[in-house]
């Protein structure tokens, strides 16, 4: 019941109608107006219960010199100026308070307006298929494994793969991008995404708590829930103050014989200011963003992040796409070219499971080149394969592989094969084998691919004063090829998952602020590990984005750029806050003792400081740093 009267108090409306009596307190006896009861009254009564409310509260609940509060000070303050009789002072140091704490209501509940948009696009229903008739059922009652269908503007139910039909899908809300997503069968979808375009039937796979939205859901809250460090600077420092504020008020007191600049001093010396400055800058910085796809799981990993100087890099599915592609076709028979190597190639792999044998037919169809069924067919797991093609015999493998079948190749074959290994690319040789003993017809080489934006991103960290560094499982020659073409200088190739960590280690033993990103799961005791693990969220492993501290839901790298920049700007904006907020106290507090401020004009300097420092921190959300 209480703080059901609290919080009808402290809303806008009553606080709006404290304010107008206020007014009335200052502008009626100015006007000759004699009434009474001073108008104040009202104010003190509106704005004063709810903050004397929680001063007791934490009194009662708050363990240690916590129960002593900003709210304890404002709270002696008011009951001070009512003493003297001055009930204009009392009401304005809790009603500025009161407006402050709006203020500071709005930039979070601004900051908030991401994860409502999670909520509200969370799907309530989902059309499934049971034998052939669908059927609409509450979300609840979906399950994996469940066939789903989902026609064009509905709402994705569930996490799932398409089985049947094409489509376009919106996954702004997962990766902040607004262009909608190709889709066909065999690729996944999420939840909370929303099919633009075609019909499509889907098989969920993740379903309710564990679908994708509602995982992002909970980082959010988990986010909005966790303080950073300097917040709870901030709050042990307005306990110390409190007494440090009465001490000097009663100085002053005795010193002076005045008990008016007593009550100013605790008037102007309460460190709203300095509470208020980090949890807001926080929120708005969580809350933006939320909206870029970047999700900041807590207000320590911003405040760490703004203060990383070195970004250790994984280089398979984070500076990479993670997945190989044709990158060389050389043919070494004068009798073919590019399209006819990749053709027989193609047909002789195309019953192939090998990745690197998947990459060549994958690449043949890309580049509209239609391989034929071979006659026949055999495969030496980890070796190569053979096939019959359009009557010729092939062999295609390593250079020990086509040697155990006779094939040497050509020392020109074997300098590029050097040349593409230094490179870090994979190569397959095809040859076709004769009575004679055959010959090599020329090297497919696939590569994983260096995202487009990474050179770009390590050269905005360049520009932020923040070192990349390379560490990676893959050989020192793979990791060195991908290195230079993006600028990391420092490269630690040939890891395992603990030798990740003790790199790590060894850097923050060396006083460095690490942040580690990465996306597999070999990368989540790094991730653990570093300052700040990022996790490549779209794509990594739920693992990772559980050990991560930010996940970024795009596979775009600018998002790091973007993420160091909002960081450092937070953690800017929360010093310079918490400097004004000491420098108008000090400053107020030394005029009050000298008798330069009234309670009354002491309260508006103060609480002014509150409303700044909020406003500053504001500002954040909006700002631009993409």
């Amino acid at each position: 019941m209480l703080k059901k009267i609290n919080d009808f108090l402290a809303g806008v409306p009553m606080t709006a109608v404290g304010g107008i009596f206020l007014v009335l307190s200052f502008v009626l006896p100015r006007a000759g107006v004699v009434l009474p009861v001073d108008p104040a009254w009202v104010t003190v009564v509106i704005s004063g219960i709810p903050l004397l409310y929680l001063a007791v509260w934490r009194i009662i609940h708050n363990p240690g010199i916590s129960k002593i509060s900003s709210a304890l000070l404002i709270t002696i303050a008011m009951f001070a100026a009512i003493a003297i009789g001055d009930l204009f002072a009392a009401g304005e140091v809790v009603f500025i308070m009161a407006i402050g704490a709006i203020l500071e209501d709005m930039t979070t509940e601004r900051a908030r307006k991401g994860l409502k948009k999670l909520i509200s696009l969370a799907p309530v229903q989902g059309r499934r298929l049971d034998n052939g008739r669908e059927k609409m059922i509450p979300v609840q009652e979906i399950r994996s494994g469940d066939l789903l269908r989902i026609l064009p503007g509905e709402t994705v139910p569930a996490d799932g793969v398409i089985v049947k039909g094409e489509t376009s899908v919106d996954q702004s809300i997962m990766t902040g991008e607004s262009l909608p997503v190709d889709k066909s069968v065999g690729e996944e979808v999420f939840c909370g995404t929303i099919n633009r375009f075609g019909s499509v039937d889907i098989r969920a796979t993740k379903v309710g708590q564990d679908s994708s939205l509602q995982k992002l859901i909970r980082m959010v809250q988990e986010a909005e829930e966790k303080k950073a460090p300097m917040a709870r600077i901030a709050d042990k420092a307005a306990s110390i103050l409190v007494p440090v504020a009465l001490f000097i008020a009663v100085a002053a007191g005795l010193v002076t014989g005045n008990i008016v600049r007593a009550v100013t001093v605790l008037v102007v010396f309460c460190p709203c200011a300095l509470v208020l400055a980090t949890p807001t800058a926080i929120m708005a910085a969580i809350g933006q963003a939320t909206k870029h796809g970047v999700i900041i799981k807590s207000g320590e990993a911003l405040e760490k992040m703004g203060r990383v100087d070195t970004i250790a890099f994984d280089k398979t599915g984070t500076l990479t796409k993670g997945c190989l592609e044709v990158s060389d076709i050389l043919p070494s028979d004068s009798g073919i070219d590019e399209k006819e190597l990749l053709r027989l190639t193609a047909s002789a792999e195309s019953r192939s499971e090998h990745p690197l044998g998947k990459a060549i037919t994958a690449c043949a169809e890309k580049r509209s080149v239609k391989p034929v069924e071979p006659e026949a067919f055999h495969m030496d797991a980890g070796k190569g394969i053979c096939a019959q093609v359009s009557g010729r015999k092939l062999c295609c493998g390593s250079e020990k592989y086509l040697a155990e079948h006779g094939v040497v190749p050509e020392a020109d074959v074997k300098k590029q094969l050097e040349q593409l290994r230094m490179q870090g690319k994979a190569s397959i040789l095809t040859a076709e084998l004769t009575e004679d003993g055959g010959h090599c017809l020329g090297i497919i080489a696939m590569s994983d691919t260096l995202r487009e934006e990474a050179a770009d991103m390590i050269h905005g960290l360049s520009s932020l004063h923040t070192e990349a560094v390379l560490l990676t499982g893959d050989s020192r020659q793979t990791a060195v090829w991908f290195a230079d073409r993006v600028g990391i200088k420092e490269v630690h190739a040939r890891l395992l998952p603990e030798e990740k960590v003790a790199c790590i280690e060894k850097m923050q033993a060396e006083g460095r602020m690490v942040c580690m990103i990465g996306d597999g799961v070999n990368d989540a005791p790094a991730l653990k590990t570093a300052g700040v693990g990022v996790a490549m969220g779209t794509m990594g492993s739920d693992i990772a984005v559980e050990a991560a501290d930010i996940a970024l839901m795009s596979e775009d790298l600018s998002r790091i750029t973007y993420l160091k920049r909002l960081s450092c700007e937070t953690v800017k904006t929360i010093r310079f806050s918490i400097t004004l907020s000491m420098c108008i106290n000090f400053a107020a507090v030394t005029c009050s003792v000298l008798g330069f401020l009234t309670p009354t004009t002491g309260a508006l300097v103060h609480n002014a400081g509150s409303c700044l420092v909020v406003l500053i921190a504001a500002l954040l959300y909006d700002r631009k740093f993409i």
